[in-house]
């Protein structure tokens, strides 16, 4: 396996030995055995004395569920909770998250495996108007997503007033979804919404656009709605075999997920402009037994933001440094010499050749299809994504 490329698990859930049984209570010892009172000297029944006994009836096995296995993408304009809730459905801080509107720049796939039903999760950017090729491609990436899907999760922020009308870039979004697909109202962030009798008054207006499979109202922040969410889902999806082992969390590689950590930082701690003109790279990756050597490079739009971001006296650089690490540091499970240096690449957002370089290349909607682990590749457990 290449070094720096490790696939994404989550850990087995709390299984049981086969063969092992839960605890409970002893069944009393059979009439007649040693230490039962009054069995000495019984006497076996005589011929014909005995009770007449039935044929024993097997009961009848319930049937095993069917494999399901399916893509689901979540798809809307920008800043509706896109990523913060396929965080919330995995049960792991995958996806970064940040105030800014297009944070998610790539397609994420996010695997849950629950019983018979594995639901492949794929987070996209949000639809906007483009302003240069990086948010073409991004619309491109989310409208080709949502077109390969078995189901699509379309995403509204019905925010504290939930006003009865459609945004228009909400409409232009949803238009963005082909006919032919089950698609899901997701009305997120209802955790805002005092006066939960509103969110009846939005339906109408959103069920005049398009005949949705279900709506189901969320906080992805809070959690709240996600179990109900999933068994709509698993209602649409295809039986199928499932294409990823149980444990497996991603179809991205670590070392991705690490460059999105540092982008993550920052995210959190530039404004205005800066974010937007930011692409991360990993230019190394080096596994060792007890420490893994990472070298990043930040790329940003204009020289005047290198100053920005590395900050007096590199305190700024070195913040978003010590942050990233920490959390790469849970991702792969051990200790991580992070360097980050930052480079001034100008235009590259509408740059095609400098896009593919910055790994922002074509890509389609569906992930890959992964094979199973082989003995010695490195794993990141679920508890790591915390």
């Amino acid at each position: 396996m290449a070094s720096g490329a490790p696939s994404t698990h989550r850990s087995p859930k709390g299984a049981r030995p086969r063969g092992a049984q839960a605890d409970g209570p002893s069944a009393p010892a059979p009439s007649g055995s040693k230490g039962s009172k009054g069995a000495k000297g019984a006497k076996a029944p005589r011929a014909g004395e005995g009770r007449a006994k039935e044929p024993r009836r097997e009961k009848p096995r319930p049937s095993k569920a069917r494999p399901r296995s399916g893509t689901i993408a979540l798809v809307g304009r920008p800043n509706v909770g896109k990523s913060t809730l396929l965080n919330a459905l995995l049960g792991a801080r995958l996806a970064i998250t940040s105030h800014h509107p297009q944070t998610t720049r790539d397609r994420i796939a996010g695997i849950l495996t629950e019983g018979a039903t594995q639901f492949v999760f794929l987070d996209t950017p949000g639809v906007h108007k483009p302003k240069n090729r990086l948010g073409q491609r991004m619309n491109d990436l989310a409208t080709g997503t949502a077109a390969d899907a078995d189901v699509v999760l379309f995403i509204v922020d019905v925010g504290p007033a939930a006003p009865a009308e459609v945004r228009p870039d909400d409409a232009e979004a949803l238009r963005a979804v082909p006919d032919d697909k089950a698609v899901v109202l997701v009305l997120n962030k209802i955790d805002r919404v005092p006066e939960k009798q509103k969110l009846l008054d939005v339906l109408p207006t959103y069920s005049a656009m398009r005949d949705f499979a279900a709506v189901v109202p969320v906080s992805a922040k809070k959690r709240d709605g996600t179990k109900r969410l999933l068994r709509v889902i698993e209602e649409h999806l295809p039986e199928g075999e499932h294409p990823y082992p149980e444990d497996e969390l991603s179809d991205r590689p670590v070392r991705f997920f690490v460059s999105e950590l540092v982008r993550e930082q920052v995210l959190m701690r530039t404004r205005q402009e800066v974010p937007h003109g930011v692409a991360v790279t990993v230019d190394a990756y080096e596994e060792r037994k007890k420490l893994t050597h990472i070298t990043i490079s930040v790329h940003v739009a204009k020289e005047s933001h290198k100053g920005i971001i590395i900050g007096q006296g590199g305190k700024m650089l070195a913040a978003i440094g010590t942050a990233a690490r920490a959390r790469a540091e849970r991702l792969i499970g051990q200790k991580v010499h992070l360097d980050v240096r930052v480079k001034t690449t100008p235009g590259w957002f509408d740059d095609a050749a400098r896009l593919v370089d910055l790994g922002y290349g074509g890509e389609g909607g569906k992930p890959k299809t992964k094979k199973k682990r082989g003995a010695g590749e490195a794993r990141t457990d679920r508890s790591d994504e915390s």
